[in-house]
């Protein structure tokens, strides 16, 4: 793709035309940093993916931007069959919010056959955003990978509980989030993340008592208990 690809261009130009100063100064209530961002609406975002399709070398290059609205856009335009390990590093590195983090585990990364290897490699990373990476991606597909077995799940719950003593609040939070999502899959790793909720929960430190206690209780909700009486039947 040529240096100054004009798609970027109108991209940009899309992106700004569609922008609010009070969209960018919302998004620091949501600890969203707005120094390199327009203001555009999640909606506008996904609505200009659609209409660019999907493009690995324009993503690369939306990448490149440093623009905010940019870098999400690259969930939605980017190939998963074309995503390499590299760039999953790379691109991860770069990363400065959960926002992005997430966008891109649950859009993108999810879809490519780096995924599971990712979630190993990060879940040990001393930077957060990467580290959040990991268990947002494990959220990710422990919800959209049909395939995936059980037994892939509880290895990564013993990652789960190795992380959930990070007292950073983005990384705690993807750890929660993980737990939450692989007790939801199915009730035989209901059953497995309960146990390993109830065990975070009895823990005096406030980051892993957290974890388990809000883990507890999410997955002793009616509406999960529906879904997963659902998934046995089935």
């Amino acid at each position: 793709m040529p240096k100054n690809d004009p798609r970027v261009s109108a991209a940009l130009a899309w992106l700004k035309k569609h922008s609010s100063r009070s969209a960018r100064e919302g998004m620091l209530r949501y600890a969203i940093p707005n120094e390199h961002a327009l203001g555009v609406r999640m909606g506008d975002i996904q609505k200009l993916g659609r209409q660019l399709g999907r493009d690995h070398a324009l993503a690369q290059a939306l990448w490149k931007t440093g623009v905010y609205e940019a870098r999400m856009l690259c969930a939605y335009v980017d190939e998963p069959e074309r995503v390499t390990a590299a760039q999953m590093d790379a691109w991860a590195r770069d990363i400065d919010n959960w926002a992005i983090c997430d966008t891109l585990c649950f859009a993108l990364w999810v879809r490519t056959p780096h995924a599971y290897g990712k979630i190993r490699q990060w879940a040990t990373h001393r930077d957060e955003f990467v580290k959040r990476a990991a268990f947002a991606l494990l959220a990710s597909v422990a919800l959209k990978d049909p395939e995936a077995s059980d037994a892939q799940f509880r290895r990564c719950l013993r990652l789960v509980e190795k992380a959930a003593d990070d007292e950073r609040n983005f990384v705690k939070k993807a750890v929660n989030w993980a737990l939450r999502g692989v007790g939801e899959r199915n009730p035989a790793l209901h059953a497995d993340a309960v146990k390993l909720a109830s065990k975070l929960a009895a823990l005096p430190d406030p980051a892993p008592r957290w974890i388990g206690k809000d883990a507890l209780r999410q997955l002793g909700t009616a509406a999960v208990k529906r879904r997963l009486a659902k998934k046995s039947a089935a």
